[in-house]
This record gives C-alpha cells, structure tokens and sequence, in this order.
C-alpha cells in the first residue's frame, strides 16, 4: 500500500475540494450539459508510452476527442483545445461547419486552438505542465466560476494541471484508476455481481504468472486456451493469448503440479501476442512494470463482443449513455478496430443492466465521469446469450466519440427502454465507426485532399436527412494511410452501405494511376499575375 506524505495528502484534498465545486453547478444533467461554460479539452493520452506507441498514428489520437467542438452548437459555450502540435486549420474547419444553426465565424470566435508545438512521445499534460506561459494562458482565457477540463483519462499529471489552474476536472481522480485496470475491473465485477470469467490476482513476474494459471487450469481442466493480460493495456494491445493444446499431457490431473507450471513456463515463449512486432522478451519485462493477468479465454461458435457506456455524475448519478457491438481485429479477435450501434437487440437491456450495476458500484468508490464496460457474449443456441464482463475502461474509448459525435449533431435522446437513440424528429439512428480504416494506398492523402473527395462524392454528414459520415483522425492519413470515421443512417443496413460507400470511394480515389484527382486546368484561379511579365 503507497503512504502519502503530507504535501501529497494536501494536493489530494485540494483537488477533490475543486471537483466538489462541479457539484453546485450541477442541478440535472440536462443543465449541465446545455448551461453556460467555457471547457479546456486536454486529450493527453495519459498511459504508458510504450504501450500507445503499438497503434500506429498515436500521436495523432489527440485528434479523437475533436468532436468536443460541436458543443459549440450551444451559443453560451467556449472551448479551449490544446494539443501537441497544431491541428490542419482544415481540420477545424470541417468540425465548425457541421454545426447546424450556427454560424461559422460565431463558433470560431468561440474556440481557442493551442499548441505546445512538441511533438516529442510524452503525454501532452506533461508538455503544458512544462510550459508555465502556456497554463497562464489558458487561465486568462477562462471564467474560472464557469470553467471545467475533460479529458482522455485520468492520472497525476491531469491532477497537477487541474489544481494549477484551479479549474476542476471532470474525470475519475487518478487515485480511483486502479478500477479502470484489468485487476481492478475484476474486482469491480465480483463486488457488484456481474459474471465474468475465471481468472487470477495481480502478479509482477512470469514465475508468478506460471502459478496463477497452473491453479486456472486445475480449476477448469477443460479449458484449451488462456489470456494474458497487461494490467494497463489498451484497445487488446497488452494481450497474449496461451495456447495449451501442445502440453495437454500436463492437464490436470495427468501430471504433477511442478510439471504443469514447468510446462506453462516454458509455453510462455510461444505466445500468441495480439500487437504486431510484440514479443516474450519485451512482454515479460513489461510484467514486472505493468503487472498482468490471466484469464479463461473463453470459447464459443457465435461469439460477439459488445459493450456499454455510461457516466457518472458529480452527484453520483449513473446514465447509461449507450450499447455497441463491437468490432475486433488481430490474431485471436481481440484488437478493437470499430464498433456497431447499437448493440444487438438480444442483449442490450441486459447490457444496460449491468452497466449499471458496474456504474453504481464505481460512484460507491468515488469514480466520476466516463466509463465503459466490455463484453464476450456467446449465443446458446436457443436464443439466450451467455454474457461475460471482462474489462472496464474508467476513460474515454474507441465507443466515446461515435457516439458523442451523432448526440452532438442531432442532440438527439437515448432511450432505456428500447436501447436505441432517436432524433429531434423522432428517427432511431444507427451508425458504424472506426478508428481503423488503414490502407497503404490511402498513404499520402492529405487533409485537403480529403476534403476535395467529401465534396465531389457528397460523403458528407447531411444536417437536413442527418445520415452521412463524419469523419476524423485525419491527421493520421498521409503518413500512416489510416482514417477515422462514423457512418450514420436512419437503419442498420443505411450505415452500412454509407460506410461502404466511403470505402469504396476512397480505394477508387487512391488506385495506382487514378485518374479521378482534379487537374490544376480544372480549377479558375483568380488572375494573380496581371502586371508581370
């Protein structure tokens, strides 16, 4: 256990004392999210570096929470965005003319853009942490009385920044992230009841992971797989996938306890990893930083992996916010790559339900804000799904600004009883995202050149049908050939042809030898040479 000395225990009571303060302001959720407030969106991400650094274009993931500016739809709102390194002014622009019934230049003299102009691999807080003329900065923009910081998650860094400005921050104080681990989610899970799957305690060694999942396996001596998990992993990155089918000999009761951990050890060497260029060396010494897991993988014909979100409030009010199916990718389907909303009628209210237990159970421990639960859920052949809790993400995620991004433009309702999002007019909407349409052909496109493909072919979000596809990460395009983007239609099937649309858009707009990029001669230039000879 970690003992606080005396100026730490003073900061922690510091800054719960200004997170209190969001709870005056705070009547319903409605008033908060509509009343009048000036937000500083810091979208560090804030975890290990070695471990973002597994998902290509991540210091482009700062462009993620970028759909916070459509809440400048609300004209009593101003936003302080900061990143590393400045954004495409193209960039905010696209976000800017999404917003319906505002005008352009009065959502604009209500932005400010920062940057800390360094693009060096730390987390962002760190950066204007270091930057006090920066902070200062910020501070003077701002109505301290009506002021807040979101961001991507939570830590110590965050913390500092939030008391050196002395402007509260709307997330889960560092302190509770344990709950957002991979441990720390099954603790969560035991406490407030939800199933998941059989599993082991923290360990910090490859020794003591031997032990855990010998006592897995003579625990269920049918099992043919295993998970292990980083303890702060994301997106699936930090998880290995053991494979026991070559040391079934060893099964419990065939051998002896020593030739089962033995036999497990040596298997180590042979996992599975689900991020590319990963290996046992790198793995096992990120053990004894990070801490890790093992868990029941868990088998099935038909299975999906669907989630929920919700937040909590400063007055420990929990909202189910949304369900997803989510999209994966990798070796062993466990990469998050996109997501469906919403997720499948068969399940989704139980989702719902037991997103609400984790959600009570986290404003129990203090957690504030953002969280999401993941799901593996196994069709049981007669209509019935088996559903398995088996992490929780105590931030913001790949599900956060799909959704964010449709509540935005249509300021729409979700509701209970259904699980499914209505617009203004009533409409249910379904939509399809990712963060992961990466193609070497796309390499290369840059923003504007992104731009001039969304006019020609409409790709657009259209306010008036509100279907369409709003797109980001674009920053991630020309080096990495990598897009973000949420198709939104009016069924299931409309947001999947619209996001195929896109796709097949951008591969005819990307061929070898393509043809169908405009020409200078296509454009009128204003005659700019007149005079010169």
């Amino acid at each position: 256990m970690v003992t606080l000395n005396h100026t730490e225990l003073e900061s922690v009571d510091q800054f719960r004392s200004l997170q209190y303060t969001l709870r005056d302001r705070w009547k319903t959720i409605e008033q908060f999210d509509t009343g009048e407030a000036d937000i500083v969106v810091i979208p560090s991400l804030s975890i290990d570096q070695r471990e973002i650094q597994k998902i290509d274009g991540c210091e482009h993931y700062e462009e993620r929470l970028l759909f916070a500016l459509m809440r400048l739809r609300n004209p009593r709102t101003r936003l302080i965005y900061v990143t590393s390194i400045p954004l495409h002014p193209s960039i905010i622009d696209y976000y800017l003319q999404l917003l319906p019934g505002i005008p352009f230049s009065h959502a604009r003299n209500r932005l400010l853009l920062l940057s800390t102009y360094d693009s060096s691999p730390k987390p962002l807080s760190q950066k204007i942490l270091e930057r006090p003329r920066l902070m200062e900065r910020i501070k003077q923009a701002l109505r301290l009385e009506k002021s807040f910081i979101i961001c991507y998650n939570s830590t110590e860094l965050e913390a500092e920044l939030s008391l050196k400005l002395n402007v509260p921050l709307y997330a889960a104080a560092p302190e509770l992230q344990i709950w957002g681990t991979k441990s720390g989610s099954r603790q969560i899970f035991a406490e407030s009841g939800v199933p998941h799957p059989d599993g082991s305690k923290l360990v910090w060694t490859h020794q003591d992971l031997a032990v855990e999942a010998n006592d897995l396996w003579e625990r269920q001596p049918s099992l043919k797989r295993m998970v292990v998990k980083l303890n702060e992993g994301i997106s699936g990155e930090g998880n290995a996938l053991l494979d026991l089918q070559p040391i079934m000999d060893v099964a419990p009761p065939k051998a002896t306890q020593a030739q089962r951990i033995a036999a497990i050890s040596d298997r180590f060497s042979s996992l599975r990893f689900q991020a590319k260029q990963e290996n046992w060396q790198n793995f096992s010494g990120r053990i004894t930083e990070l801490g890790a897991i093992v868990e029941a993988f868990v088998e099935g014909e038909i299975k999906r992996s669907p989630s929920v979100q919700g937040r909590i409030t400063p007055t420990g009010e929990v909202e189910i916010l949304s369900t997803h199916d989510q999209i994966l990718g990798g070796p062993d389907g466990q990469i998050y790559l996109g997501c469906s909303f919403p997720a499948d009628e068969s399940y989704r209210l139980q989702l719902q339900q037991l997103g609400l237990q984790v959600g009570r159970k986290l404003a129990q421990k203090g957690a504030l804000e953002r969280f999401g639960v993941d799901f593996i859920t196994v069709d049981q052949g007669n209509g019935q799904w088996d559903i398995q809790a088996i992490e929780i993400n105590l931030r913001k995620g790949g599900t956060t600004h799909p959704f964010m991004t449709l509540k935005l433009l249509t300021n729409g309702r979700y509701e209970l009883s259904t699980g499914l999002f209505y617009s203004q007019q009533g409409r249910p909407k379904y939509y399809i995202a990712t963060d992961n349409l990466q193609k070497d052909r796309y390499r290369g496109l840059l923003p504007n050149d992104l731009m001039d493909i969304i006019a020609r072919h409409r790709l657009h979000f259209d306010s008036c049908t509100e279907t369409g596809t709003v797109f980001h990460l674009m920053g991630c395009l020309s080096q990495f050939g990598k897009l973000g983007l949420t198709s939104i239609g009016d069924s299931p099937q409309q947001a999947e042809d619209i996001y195929n649309k896109v796709v097949k858009v951008l591969d005819d707009e990307t061929r070898v030898n393509s043809q169908n990029f405009p020409l200078f001669s296509d454009y009128t230039f204003p005659n700019a040479w007149d005079g010169y000879s």
